[in-house]
């Protein structure tokens, strides 16, 4: 409580306007000390002050809660005004202005937007003053409803600086992250390619050792694209969308390039393909590539064994359309809602292989591109298909 309470008076202290507010009330009301004050259940504490009479209270200072009127403020929500207490029937015979001296006295609270009381901005002074009136009540109101938007203002503040720090501290990470993977692990990776294919070229090997060197080189491979695709997930996942660097070029030899590695990869499976492109494409080839090896990728493992995988491309109608689609069993469709989210399938499906973040990468790149990627899944056939506009 004390800590809180002290950031209050800092609070009050750092609003520019309190020193003013006290004065105009000093010289509208004609009284002599003025002071925004933090009043709880128990504490009540002068956070600024404008002391004309030497009452003698400080910024900081304290008196009792349960002697002043403002402890009853706090309960009431109410201001009180009082032009001269030997004539108030009301407060005539209350103790706190014969404790404190007092003929004069106006408080109004201070509420913050939430509803909760803050405190009080109040004036006091020995002699009596014309207080009763719209015009000073309405700028008192005025005032403190000033010093609560402040106060909210300053909490709001407080939150978004938080909040910034906290996506500096993101990034920071998310770059360290990307280094460490980038540079850690696949310099190890390209090493261990490197010496197994110069064994394989150079060294004279029986059978064993061939298919043995062989099968790290595909395990080196394959740790090299979950890096990849570890890497696209942290800059789309954590940098606001994946980066592309467009450019006006023929697409046909980078599809056919996937096709042609996917099939190397997988000599029992047919890929069949229809590539209709008669015009350049503005896109960032290297993504595409991406994207269609994730679907090539995706078709193959879940598509049916003895079907072929047909690969079908076109640049009609002012778009360009790219799609996959396989035969086999369809695609549930309460799966389908969540296909493109990191990591599902690697959750819900315990017999697949990799990180299950080949189709969300496969999405973020048509979003980079501004396009689309939907899927139609039947007992016939399951196709995802990436459009966007030529131009």
């Amino acid at each position: 409580m004390a800590a809180d309470l002290e950031t209050d008076i800092v609070a009050i202290a750092s609003i520019a306007a309190v020193p003013t507010i006290l004065e105009v009330v000093c010289r509208i009301t004609g009284m002599g000390f003025a002071a925004v004050a933090r009043v709880t259940e128990d504490r009540w504490i002068a956070c600024q002050v404008r002391d004309e009479i030497q009452f003698g209270l400080k910024a900081g200072g304290e008196l009792e809660v349960r002697t002043t009127i403002c402890d009853e403020i706090r309960d009431s929500r109410q201001p009180v005004v009082i032009d001269h207490v030997a004539e108030d029937a009301a407060f005539r015979n209350h103790r706190t202005p014969t404790m404190y001296g007092f003929q004069s006295y106006i408080s109004m609270p201070i509420v913050r937007k939430d509803g909760s009381f803050f405190g009080t901005l109040c004036a006091i002074d020995p002699r009596p003053a014309r207080l009763k009136s719209p015009e000073i009540i309405g700028m008192l109101k005025l005032f403190a409803d000033l010093i609560a938007v402040h106060l909210d203002a300053q909490d709001r503040l407080q939150i978004n600086e938080a909040a910034l720090l906290d996506e500096r501290r993101t990034a920071e990470l998310r770059e360290h992250f990307i280094a460490v993977v980038g540079h850690d692990l696949r310099n190890p990776l390209a090493a261990i390619t490197a010496g197994t294919d110069l064994l394989l070229r150079k060294a004279a090997l029986d059978d064993k050792s061939v298919s043995t060197l062989t099968r790290i080189q595909r395990s080196a491979g394959r740790m090299a694209e979950l890096i990849d695709n570890v890497l696209d997930f942290a800059r789309g996942r954590l940098g606001g969308g994946l980066p592309v660097q467009r450019v006006r070029q023929p697409l046909r030899p980078t599809l056919e390039q996937v096709v042609e590695e996917m099939r190397a990869a997988s000599p029992d499976r047919a890929i069949e393909t229809r590539l209709a492109l008669d015009r350049d494409v503005n896109c960032d080839s290297g993504r595409i590539a991406q994207l269609l090896s994730n679907l090539l990728a995706n078709a193959l493992m879940h598509g049916a064994a003895d079907g072929a995988v047909r690969v079908t491309a076109s640049t009609a109608s002012g778009a360009f359309e790219l799609s996959v689609a396989n035969s086999g069993e369809p695609i549930p469709p309460a799966t389908i809602d969540y296909l493109f989210e990191p990591f599902y399938r690697a959750k819900n499906r315990g017999d697949q292989q990799g990180l299950g973040l080949g189709l969300y990468i496969a999405y973020e790149i048509a979003r980079a591109h501004r396009g689309t990627l939907d899927v139609r899944s039947t007992a016939e056939e399951t196709s995802f298909t990436f459009r966007m506009p030529l131009d």
